[in-house]
């Protein structure tokens, strides 16, 4: 198999996009030629520990209320296009991920990793749940299939914290600039939520052995 690591955000709308269009041409092709690894980067590795309020994030970030509905408005047309549940409206807060991507990285260890991507999207961009929250990442890994109360007792000490920061600085370090980030066999990237017709012919190159991009 391929190694395919993405480098990502659980609150990266992009993200969740991107993760849709690679899912498609996978179903597509019917057999997946990858191995797939989920890997850090921090949209907002300043953002304080108890996260902010969604509203006021997006107007600092986008210069005003109007900047933000137009940062956001062909997230939500692109989502609708990819056929994905999105429900920008429910989101309160936003939140510090280091303890999401702290999760993913667990969830790697126990190979339930894309499951707990996918819960994690789900519960931030549909069910509007603040994923900053330990109790709430815990009922997410026990609906992975990990130990809850393993996972809570984690949480309570910095098991792995550092790590994540070292990871999102080398990915940074590496020339990630944002995400998603897909970088194919170790060495072509693809940056962005690419369409499922880029990805239909990654993969269509992988299976007959070809150099791919």
């Amino acid at each position: 198999m391929i190694q395919l690591d993405i480098f990502s955000d659980p609150i990266c709308p992009w993200c969740y996009i991107g993760k849709a269009h690679l899912d498609k041409a996978l179903k597509a092709h019917g057999e997946n030629p990858f191995r797939i690894r989920w890997l850090p980067f921090m949209l907002n590795p300043d953002m304080p520990a108890a996260g902010m309020d969604r509203r006021e994030y997006l107007e600092r970030k986008f210069g005003g209320k109007e900047g933000a509905v137009s940062a956001y408005l062909p997230v939500s047309q692109h989502a609708e296009s990819a056929g994905l549940e999105i429900n920008l409206e429910a989101i309160q807060r936003t939140p510090q991920t280091i303890d999401a991507h702290r999760l993913i990285h667990w969830a790697e260890l126990e190979q339930c990793q894309t499951q707990v991507v996918d819960a994690l999207f789900r519960a931030y961009f549909v069910e509007g749940r603040d994923i900053g929250d330990v109790e709430v990442l815990a009922d997410l890994a026990d609906s992975a299939g990990l130990d809850a109360a393993v996972v809570q007792r984690l949480f309570a000490s910095d098991q792995d914290r550092r790590e994540i920061v070292e990871r999102d600085a080398a990915a940074r370090g590496m020339g990630v600039t944002a995400v998603p980030t897909f970088v194919v066999a170790g060495k072509h990237a693809v940056p962005g939520a690419q369409p499922p017709d880029l990805w239909a012919k990654v993969i269509a190159e992988l299976s007959a052995g070809a150099e791919v991009l």
